[in-house]
């Protein structure tokens, strides 16, 4: 395969600050440096300028696009009611008005009176007649010939133009080493279509082409490239999962008096999801390679239990573990609950945050790097490089979404030297199945798909905000009643641009409306001790309602609290209204979320809350917010900032998701050549990012 970049400049000296960047630079920021990088730059959208109309047919066919060819009979820039440049086309069967109004002076001298041009747009009949606004347009000969083939629209970057575009990527076309990774028998036996021919089909599609097919990528062509492309993913987070295999980790294989005390002192027994998910993680923990296991299960359903369950494995065994969670609210949490557990089993845990005095930091430090500290919670503060451990078995990181790469990796290199320790990563967000299979591909996946008996399901309303008023009437009859409720806020400070009611303010709003209840305020900018105080006295019922923002979104378990108030939950996406509205529903009193809104409502958000009306299963949250929003959401930091699916679709395209995941295991037992072949074009250097 060739490597070169198309020759489309002079090579010139590295741009200082004050040069332009050059071609091949802008082609750069795009992704496209290799020949294969241009062929596969495939495009967004086709135009048709295969055909041309006269004017007269032109101006009987309007409201649709067309293309038109004449002669300049008039070139002028008008002032009324504003300056735009006004050009009359004319050809032998009558003429259009092109109207442009925003130009440059060069445009004027272009299409100077007796100038030949070329137009395609929409026309429409304004007062005047027939004609085009802000048409493309070309300058031409007379008798220039029309494209045979519908013309690609590529996605281009700042300073790169479509023409720029369509002739490097013909060059690259030209020069590439044509050849399929994929043999001659393996293309038939999947049904799919020859990989030159497709690319060079979808570049320059015939006019008499199925264009529906080609704009919603249902073309047998598209069906190659999204094939291809989706076995690219498949075989390069395997190869990553087996990389990491073979790294090898220290077995864990005990289940001794800890694990078992654990279990007998449970005031509850597990679901049979728990069950089966714990014994997943202990033939893993068994293994000597890292266990590398993403957990997942709706809020509430017992997920914080199946981890401090790892723990008691690894400290049975001799070993370490640490819990790592993205907040403070969210890490005390974890730690008020299993120590409740452990603690009285014998178990030194130690608390690690940002928050702690230095030698609170210090002496937590050398507990964790003498051993005595045998479970160690916190947030990022686990990672910096003063902390030390002395044995590190096994690391759980809670709400893995929302730390990068890099945070992960880090926590995980703290074990021995030429060991990993195990891993098992948990979301309270449940992962729609298709991108379980593609983007989480590397990783083995348990799912708690039960809930813990006792719990009572969640109604949710949707309210108009004029409503505020009876809202405010249902807080305080909660509150008398004795029930705990959270107010939810999505700003802090006040925001002309989003127009949201703050927290602070509501606060104040509801401690006027309601002199007779307790109420507190927490949000991001408060110190750590002083959220702790009052997240505590909501815990204990000494406040009735909690006015809070997003930090309270994961963690907060309050079995008290059962009603829930999300304001402006218009601006906020599907997986964040569900793991908020699932901090009530946490004891047996019936529970409600109300969602409070601003209209007008646009598509969107109405599906958005149409669907928290509807439904309290995660997983079919989940699967619509995926609708709704792409993998980006669920992904978090996963991808570097690096897309790894261009072209197909994790709703449309599950048939070719089960192909590709096949063909996958198939190849990387049976033939590594195509798998480096295949995994050359495809992914380049992306791959490196994937060996976490």
């Amino acid at each position: 395969m060739s490597t070169a970049t198309p020759n489309l400049a002079k090579p010139r000296k590295p741009p200082t600050a004050s040069k332009p960047l050059r071609l091949e630079e802008k082609f750069a920021k795009l992704g496209l440096r290799t020949d294969m990088d241009f062929v596969l730059h495939l495009p967004m959208r086709y135009e048709d300028e295969t055909e041309m109309m006269t004017m007269r047919a032109a101006s009987m066919r309007g409201g649709s696009l067309l293309q038109i060819e004449g002669e300049v009979s008039q070139c002028e820039v008008q002032y009324r009611p504003r300056r735009q440049l006004v050009v009359t086309l004319s050809d032998d069967t009558g003429q259009v008005v092109l109207r442009f109004l925003n130009f440059y002076g060069s445009q004027v001298t272009q299409m100077a009176v007796g100038m030949r041009v070329r137009a395609r747009g929409e026309l429409r009949h304004g007062f005047f007649g027939a004609e085009m606004v802000h048409p493309s347009y070309k300058i031409v000969n007379l008798g220039a010939p029309l494209p045979t083939s519908l013309t690609p629209v590529y996605h281009a970057g700042e300073g790169v133009s479509q023409a720029m575009l369509r002739k490097a990527i013909s060059s690259a076309l030209a020069r590439v080493k044509w050849f399929d990774s994929l043999s001659p028998e393996l293309v038939t036996q999947l049904g799919l279509k020859d990989f030159a021919e497709s690319v060079k089909l979808l570049h320059n599609p015939p006019p008499d082409i199925e264009q529906f097919s080609l704009l919603e990528h249902s073309h047998p062509a598209w069906e190659r490239m999204k094939f291809d492309e989706l076995l690219a993913q498949q075989l390069s987070l395997k190869r990553a999962q087996a990389s990491r295999r073979a790294k090898g980790a220290t077995a864990l294989p005990v289940v001794g008096e800890l694990c078992n005390a654990f279990l007998l002192n449970l005031p509850f027994q597990l679901t049979r999801a728990q069950e089966r998910v714990l014994a997943e993680i202990r033939s893993d923990l068994k293994q000597v390679f890292p266990m590398q296991r993403l957990l997942q299960g709706d809020v509430g359903s017992g997920k914080t239990i199946v981890a401090a369950l790892a723990a008691a494995q690894a400290i049975d065994n001799g070993y370490q573990a640490a819990l790592m969670a993205p907040t403070e609210i969210l890490a005390e949490q974890h730690f008020r609950k299993i120590a409740q557990c452990l603690a009285p089993l014998g178990v030194k845990i130690t608390w690690l945050t940002g928050s702690l005095k230095k030698k609170e930091k210090e002496a937590a430090n050398t507990l964790i790097a003498n051993g005595e500290a045998q479970l160690v919670i916190g947030t990022h503060a686990l990672i910096q490089d003063s902390v030390q451990f002395a044995k590190l078995g096994l690391v759980i990181v809670d709400e893995q979404h929302r730390f990068g790469v890099a945070q992960r990796l880090s926590l995980r290199n703290k074990a021995e030297t030429g060991k990993i320790p195990h891993q098992l990563m948990m979301s309270a967000t449940p992962i729609p199945r298709t991108l379980a299979m593609t983007y989480y591909a590397d990783l083995e996946v348990s799912v708690i798909d039960e809930l813990p008996p006792g719990r009572t399901p969640i109604a949710t309303r949707v309210i108009d905000q004029n409503r505020r008023d009876e809202v405010i009437a249902r807080v305080h009859a909660a509150a008398r009643e004795g029930k705990q409720v959270y107010w939810v806020c999505p700003l802090i400070e006040e925001s002309e641009a989003l127009q949201l009611q703050t927290a602070t303010d509501t606060y104040a709003m509801l401690s006027e409306a309601l002199p007779d209840c307790r109420i507190g305020l927490v949000h991001g900018r408060l110190k750590s001790a002083e959220k702790q105080i009052i997240m505590e006295a909501f815990i204990r019922n000494e406040l009735q309602v909690l006015v809070a923002t997003t930090v309270i979104e994961v963690g907060v378990d309050v079995p008290n609290a059962s009603l829930m108030v999300i304001e402006h939950a218009e601006r906020f996406g599907l997986s964040q209204l569900h793991q908020l509205r699932g901090r009530v529903g946490r004891g047996s009193q019936a529970s409600v979320c109300l969602l409070l809104y601003q209209g007008p409502l646009g598509g969107t958000a109405k599906q958005r809350l149409l669907t928290m009306r509807e439904s309290t299963d995660g997983f079919e949250i989940a699967r619509k917010d995926l609708q709704l929003r792409g993998p980006g959401e669920f992904l978090g930091a996963r991808q570097s900032g690096e897309a790894l699916l261009r072209f197909a679709d994790l709703e449309r395209d599950t048939h070719l998701v089960e192909k590709a995941r096949n063909l996958a295991l198939e190849l990387l037992a049976n033939d590594l050549a195509t798998v480096e072949l295949h995994l050359q074009r495809w992914m380049g250097q992306r791959e490196e990012f994937l060996r976490v």
